[in-house]
Order: structure tokens, then sequence, then C-alpha cells
């Protein structure tokens, strides 16, 4: 009987850990490939992704905020990241794919700096 409920335990916390965790593909959509320019107007740098929300201007001067996910803090700090990597204020180029049920849910495929650094993004999942 021990062993029944130590199993069923052991299922349980499995399948509540793979189902935080979700397939990149089920969230964003590779087709709708996506460049932001823009200002980080907020910064989550937590696990399991990291997030950094931009605001962009499109040509008529509408501002629109995007929340752009990225790899864990723990890839990022082994690509030499910090917590002052980039803060709010700073000015960015930001390419990714767009969310599949939101378009501005985008995750990064490439990060550029206001001075022309290129960043390691990595991938969700890193």
């Amino acid at each position: 009987m021990r062993t029944a409920y130590a199993t069923l335990i052991a299922v349980g916390l499995a399948a509540a850990t793979a189902g935080a965790h979700h397939s990149w593909t089920a969230e964003y959509d590779g087709g709708k490939a996506v460049t932001v320019k823009g200002t980080i107007v907020k910064v989550e740098w937590t696990n399991p992704h990291t997030h950094f929300y931009v605001e962009a201007k499109d040509g008529t001067g509408k501002v629109t905020l995007w929340n752009f996910e990225m790899a864990s803090t723990l890839a990022l700090e082994r690509a030499g990241w910090t917590r002052k990597t980039l803060q709010v204020g700073d000015q960015v180029t930001i390419g990714g794919f767009g969310g599949r049920k939101v378009l501005e849910h985008a995750v990064a495929s490439s990060m550029v700096t206001a001075d022309g650094r290129e960043l390691f993004v990595g991938k969700p999942g890193q």
C-alpha cells in the first residue's frame, strides 16, 4: 500500500512539473517573425524564463507593449548576463517570433543594444 501511495505521489508531481513547462511551438509561431525597436519598460529576471517588456512605436506613433520571453536566468548568466545587462529605459532592437494567441507575447531570437552590441538570447528551455 505504501509503495502504491508513493508511486501515485511521484506520478502526480511529475505531471505537475511537466505541465508547468510549455513547448516553444505551442506558444509561438515560427511563421510570425517580428522585429521590434523600442524601450525596455520592465524586466522580469525570473525562472523558468526571463521576460523583457518593450514599448515600441509604429509608423503612426501608436505605442505597443511587447512581452519578449527569453532563456532561463541560468542560461543567460552562463552567457555573461547579469541583472544589470539591460535596464528599464534602455533602447533595443529585438527579433523573434510572435505568439500564437497574442502576437505581442513573443519569443526573442536576437537582441541588439542601441550602441550595436549583439547579446546572447538563447531559447526558452535553456
